[in-house]
């Protein structure tokens, strides 16, 4: 098993265009209402041999094609993507070696892009909620509150903030750190443009602050590389007796073993899921030693996938958690790469998860004990308050 997450999974808008669905969280910047795809229909409800078997036959079918090509002077990319396609398997995706690399750096807390935030209004512009430190927005003076208008002379007013993510990062040219990008922007009655040049940054995936009654929110926007150890600082540090919520609407997923770890700091030890790889049945299991005690909220939605979903449920399963907000995605497969002759990479699923109690989540999501959409917070630190007087 690879060190980076197989079950959270990058997909691309299209041909050149590099991870920028799931992962437009991770790779620039905020994910806007309707941007995340809806709800998979009921999927793949278990782990079969016979399903492990079929997933195995269409990966050596994407091989083989791959092999067939090279062999022939032909595009491997080209004919796995075709293979692909024929196999059913919705989570597949092939991707060239350069956008594989940025997908593999992303997972590190690392992106090319200029360290903008943003999100699409209801009228459809996009308006920068954050800028980061130290990037090439703010060193050009981009202030959180800006409008949005255009990239590279494109009007980007109603395009999906994933779109204007790969546009951010110039991911059709497979733009490197160094490429200028020319922004429309527009702030009260001023409107100007400005050239920045991309630059390699670093995410912040953890979030803490404190609300009222002393409670902790520790948002976690993807389990990148070091965020396990950042949730449990985060707790050790929280107020004494003081209740958590761990806020993972809209995490998009990351490293499994970073999501072991942050789930650890709330279990002492213990199961965390069961999956397969191609039939074979394992296990993860939390690290002993962590706060059992604590009030413990998690806040999810239809963003909350993969990883994020794993960490839900163990804590909902073991009953550390009350899980309030919206079904969760439902992305409870495995996949893994396989390296094609051209350099290329297909990612293809070998197997599905299980919570600690035997559900599957691929295709279903997970249902939170408490539905809230407006007002999901307040409504945790309602619950949180039930459960401090409870203790």
């Amino acid at each position: 098993m690879s060190g980076r997450d197989p079950f959270c999974q990058p997909r691309r808008l299209g041909r050149g265009a590099a991870l920028t669905l799931v992962f437009a969280s991770v790779l620039v910047a905020g994910a806007a209402t309707g941007s995340l795809p809806q709800q998979w229909g009921e999927g793949h409800a278990g782990s079969s041999g016979a399903a492990a078997s079929t997933a195995a036959g269409h990966a050596e079918d994407v091989t083989r094609a791959a092999e067939k090509a090279a062999a022939d002077g032909k595009s491997p990319m080209e004919a796995a993507e075709r293979a692909v396609s024929r196999s059913g398997d919705r989570w597949a995706a092939v991707y060239s070696e350069g956008e594989y690399q940025e997908f593999e750096d992303s997972l590190d807390g690392r992106y090319t892009g200029v360290g903008l935030e943003a999100r699409r209004e209801r009228d459809g512009r996009i308006e920068v909620t954050k800028v980061q430190s130290g990037s090439p927005a703010a060193a050009a003076g981009v202030h959180a509150g800006d409008r949005l208008r255009s990239v590279d002379g494109r009007s980007v007013d109603g395009l999906p903030v994933t779109e204007v993510v790969s546009l951010l990062r110039g991911d059709v040219k497979d733009a490197p750190a160094g490429t200028a990008v020319r922004l429309g922007l527009e702030r009260g009655t001023r409107a100007w443009t400005e050239t920045l040049r991309r630059a390699l940054l670093s995410t912040d995936s953890v979030a803490v602050h404190e609300v009222s009654g002393g409670v902790t929110v520790i948002t976690v926007a993807a389990f990148t590389k070091g965020v396990g150890d950042s949730v449990r600082g985060a707790v050790a540090h929280a107020p004494s007796g003081a209740g958590i919520v761990l806020d993972l609407r809209g995490n998009s997923g990351g490293l499994v073993t970073e999501a072991v770890t942050a789930a650890s700091a709330f279990l002492d030890g213990g199961l965390v899921a069961t999956y397969d790889v191609d039939g074979d049945q394992r296990v993860l299991h939390a690290e002993a030693g962590g706060d059992t005690v604590r009030p413990l909220v998690a806040l999810v939605d239809g963003g909350t996938m993969s990883a994020a979903e794993l960490v839900t449920g163990a804590l909902q399963d073991r009953g550390r958690a009350v899980v309030v907000g919206s079904r969760t995605f439902g992305k409870g497969s495995v996949q893994m790469p396989r390296r094609l002759p051209d350099g290329s990479v297909a990612e293809l699923t070998v197997g599905h998860y299980r919570t600690p109690s035997g559900r599957a989540v691929d295709g279903r999501g997970i249902t939170p004990d408490l539905e809230a959409d407006d007002g999901a917070l307040q409504r945790a630190q309602t619950v949180l308050s039930g459960l401090g007087d409870a203790s």
